[in-house]
């Protein structure tokens, strides 16, 4: 996958989370506490800045309460409109 295509993929998946996040009234702490995993690391995620792992995104949408595919489909729509989901 050329860099820009992977750096997209990042960074709509990163604001899937954040719009996620947000909606449900968490801050990063709260949320990274739910997750199991740094603040730190959320905010990497949240910025692109991360390539995690598929256990990782399983803890993710986990902790938002929703499917693996749910979170993957948010953070499609947010690659193809450029926007947040």
């Amino acid at each position: 996958m050329p860099d820009r295509s992977r750096d997209a993929l990042l960074t709509a998946f990163g604001s899937a989370v954040r719009t996620l996040r947000r909606e449900r009234g968490l801050s990063q702490e709260e949320f990274a506490d739910r997750v199991g995993l740094h603040r730190t690391y959320v905010g990497d995620v949240e910025r692109g800045e991360r390539n995690l792992g598929l256990v990782n995104v399983g803890r993710i949408a986990a902790a938002l309460d929703l499917p693996i595919s749910t979170l993957i489909a948010k953070a499609e729509r947010a690659g193809s409109n450029g926007q947040a989901p």
